[in-house]
């Protein structure tokens, strides 16, 4: 079994089954992230090293989302676009039918 992955879980519509309780993250909860100093005299992270990593995951999580959302909004499109046309080549199909 090493190696194997475990089957996820899958809503029946085939997306991945997410708790209600898993809210995505938003760019600015990353942003907005603090990270606590360490103590005097021992050794930690370069808070500005931190700032700047949280700025450029933040500014890729909204790009990320952005072209999300351009992708579902393009779906939406064409499935109304193919939509129309199937109407269109049901009722010329329909009318070549009356004319036989």
């Amino acid at each position: 079994m090493l190696g194997r992955r475990t089957a996820r879980h899958r809503r029946p519509d085939g997306s991945p089954y997410r708790s209600r309780y898993c809210v995505p993250l938003l760019p600015v909860q990353v942003r907005d992230r603090r990270f606590r100093r360490t103590r005097f005299g021992r050794r930690g992270l370069d808070p500005e090293d931190v700032r700047r990593f949280l700025d450029r995951v933040a500014l890729e999580l909204a790009e990320a989302q952005e072209a999300a959302e351009r992708a579902r909004r393009e779906t939406v499109r064409i499935k109304d676009a193919l939509r129309r046309w199937q109407s269109e080549q049901a009722r010329t199909r329909d009318r070549y039918a009356l004319h036989r």
